[in-house]
C-alpha cells in the first residue's frame, strides 16, 4: 500500500518560512518524480513544483520561484518543500505527489498525500 504522509503545516506571519515533508512508503521512492501542488478555498489544484528522480532537475510554478525549494532523499523516502517570504496568497492546503513519469500533471499523479494546511496571517 502506497502512503505519502506530508506534515510540517501550519500558520505563520507573512514573510515568514516553512518546511515541509512528505514521507513515502509503498513504493520504490527512486523511481519516482515528486512534487508539490496546493489548494485554495474555492480554487482548483495548482501545480507547485517538482523535482526529478535523483534531484538534479527542479521546476517550478512562476508564483513560487525564488521563494520555495524542493528537494529529496533518496534514502530517507522523503521530499520536502522549504518556502520562504510566504504571502497570504500561499495560503492552500499543500499535496505532496508521486508520478513514475512526466510531465507532472494533477489529473495524471499516480499517488497523492493527504494534504497539510499552510496559513499565512497578515
Amino acid at each position: 500500500q502506497v502512503r505519502l504522509v506530508e506534515s510540517g503545516g501550519g500558520l505563520v506571519q507573512t514573510g515568514g518560512s516553512l518546511t515541509l515533508s512528505c514521507a513515502a512508503s509503498g513504493l520504490t521512492f527512486s523511481n519516482y518524480y515528486m512534487g508539490w501542488f496546493r489548494q485554495a478555498p474555492g480554487k482548483e489544484r495548482e501545480f507547485v513544483t517538482r523535482i526529478t528522480l535523483s534531484g538534479t532537475n527542479t521546476y517550478y510554478a512562476d508564483s513560487v520561484k525564488g521563494r520555495f525549494t524542493i528537494s529529496r532523499d533518496n534514502a530517507k523516502n522523503t521530499v520536502y518543500l522549504q518556502m520562504n517570504s510566504l504571502t497570504p496568497s500561499d495560503t492552500a492546503v499543500y499535496y505532496c505527489a508521486a508520478k513514475s513519469t512526466l510531465p507532472m500533471s494533477a489529473p495524471y499523479v499516480d499517488y497523492w498525500g493527504q494534504g497539510t494546511q499552510v496559513t499565512v496571517s497578515t
